[in-house]
């Protein structure tokens, strides 16, 4: 069980790990064009959630992952992802460790990705009073708009990404259904006419998984077209 709320096990709260599997603190981005060389590192949030499995995707493309437990972690990241988990239980620690505003401030400005849960706190409304959301991207939210867990499923999508379509294996589990979004918004992928990818400016939000598939393209790609050029708007 990860550390969080009923879990019985807060004991890794404060304890920041940058040291996880084969890094590569100097990396040559190839993707780039101009041999640009630059140290990067990707932030996942780590109160809640499944946020080992998005530091082995990180591994897996020679990236430094590390794991965002506290405020001052933000300092030391290029880029964020918000995993999946309980969006309810991810308020109550985000609030119970004064990291609120914080991520406001870095997710307005820095690369940040949210996929299930994290497409929750990303989004500007949610229909669950319980769920306080950081409301970074404009749309509106479902929790649990594919059903509950016994309704998860798993499926292939297709995506435009980086001028191309692409094929993504998608896990929805408790997925959440966007149910508006604004008209500058851009939708990379839908799941029978519904969006399930989007993007705005530096956000990148996902209704499904594709870390539990080991489908690196996901996470490659939020690298490449957030971060490795912050200064690039979708």
């Amino acid at each position: 069980m990860q550390p969080g709320i009923g879990s019985g096990d807060e004991r890794n709260f404060g304890i920041i790990d940058c040291g996880r599997g084969p890094v590569a603190g100097q990396i040559k981005l190839p993707w780039c064009g101009h041999n640009m060389t630059k140290s990067v590192t990707i932030g996942v949030l780590a109160l809640q959630g499944d946020f080992e499995r998005h530091l082995t995707q990180l591994e897996g493309l020679a990236l430094r992952g590390c794991e965002i437990r506290r405020a001052d972690h933000l300092d030391k990241i290029d880029g964020l992802i918000i995993p999946g988990g309980e969006s309810t239980t991810m308020t109550e620690l985000i609030d119970r460790f004064n990291m609120r505003q914080a991520l406001v401030d870095f997710c307005t400005t820095k690369p940040v990705w949210g996929t299930c849960a994290g497409m929750i706190m990303l989004a500007s409304e949610v229909d669950h009073d319980a769920v306080r959301p950081l409301k970074i991207i404009d749309i509106s939210v479902r929790r649990n708009g594919y059903g509950r867990q016994v309704h998860s499923f798993f499926t292939t999508i297709k995506a435009g990404l980086n001028g191309h379509i692409s094929d993504l294996k998608a896990s929805f589990i408790r997925a959440p259904l966007v149910s508006r979004y604004a008209p500058d918004i851009s939708v990379l992928a839908t799941y029978k006419d519904t969006p399930v990818l989007l993007a705005h400016k530096n956000c990148l939000v996902s209704s499904f998984h594709t870390e539990l598939d080991d489908d690196l393209a996901l996470t490659d790609y939020f690298v490449r077209r957030f971060v490795a050029d912050s200064g690039v708007h979708v």
